[in-house]
């Protein structure tokens, strides 16, 4: 189980506007897992190119520690796709977020164009699956590049796109996002929740998080601080969860060792999967234990 080393955690991933310097500023010191500083929808066309410059410059200076690194930019149709992929292409951030996919060829001339400008490889792509066109081609979207590591939902275009007020429990959208967690996972790739709009209704943004949680999500995307910590409550381990993971993995190497492939727990019989599983339980663990015991940064 190779991938376990690999495992990162994206429980809170928060959309820091590339044209607000405070919240620049204030980006490292927050406890999401990871930041998209964003120069698309968060941005003004006529501050677009001082928004670029003031994210590069915050990214190069560093100090960001655990935290992973997104640049948000804008489409390759617009008039500053192209300088901000350029830009983040040896910028130092972990990967870019790229808007509005509808079509595999985007992503492959996005790689191309990173590969060309020298991005290291450790450069990956993001896509956001938002618009009706995408979600129905993400199947092969998914599979267009290796450098594809992440699909972000952008459940607030898609809604609008649907004409539909997907409401508390979002039963107008969970047909396109039980659609986009399969294409991800085909692929082997995380996949992230959308946004919870409204900001001051903590309960209701808890029940999205384990709703997001329920149906297959990785993490949720974040546009407030406030909402960092109970998505990594929700998204992450319990020490329930933790305890459970070890007992069955003790369970099914006692029954490994008797050469069995099949183990019995209170009651249960757990088979290869669900040790997998585990496993990866017990390794996200591990990458948040991690990430916990980070010195601070700011």
């Amino acid at each position: 189980m190779n991938e376990l080393n690999t495992v990162r955690p994206r429980r809170s991933v928060l959309y820091v506007p590339g044209a607000n310097p405070k919240a620049l500023a204030k980006a490292a010191s927050l406890a999401a897992d990871s930041l998209i500083f964003d120069l698309e929808d968060a941005v003004l066309a006529e501050a677009k190119c001082a928004a670029r410059t003031a994210v590069i410059e915050r990214v190069a200076a560093g100090g960001f520690g655990h935290h992973e690194i997104v640049i948000r930019v804008n489409g390759f149709d617009t008039e500053w796709g192209a300088d901000d992929l350029l830009a983040a292409a040896t910028s130092g951030a972990d990967a870019v977020l790229l808007p509005k996919v509808e079509d595999p060829e985007t992503v492959r001339q996005a790689a191309t164009f990173l590969e060309q400008h020298r991005a290291p490889a450790s450069l990956r792509i993001w896509i956001m699956a938002e618009t009706p066109r995408g979600v129905l081609a993400l199947e092969r979207i998914t599979a267009s590049s290796d450098r594809l590591a992440t699909v972000v939902m952008g459940t607030a275009d898609l809604a609008k796109a649907l004409r539909i007020d997907p409401g508390p429990d979002r039963s107008g959208l969970l047909p396109a996002l039980g659609h986009c967690i399969l294409a991800a996972r085909a692929q082997g790739l995380d996949i992230l929740d959308g946004v919870f709009t409204d900001i001051g209704n903590h309960p209701g943004f808890r029940i999205a998080c384990q709703q997001g949680k329920a149906l297959g999500f990785d993490g949720k995307t974040l546009i407030h601080p406030g909402q960092i910590d109970a998505a990594n409550a929700v998204f992450g381990v319990t020490e329930a969860q933790l305890e459970t993971a070890r007992e069955l993995i003790r369970a099914w190497e006692a029954a490994a060792a008797r050469g069995s492939g099949i183990a019995v727990m209170q009651g249960r019989m757990i088979e290869g999967l669900h040790a997998e599983e585990a496993q990866r339980v017990l390794a996200l663990h591990l990458a948040i234990k991690r990430r916990s015991s980070a010195p601070p940064t700011g």
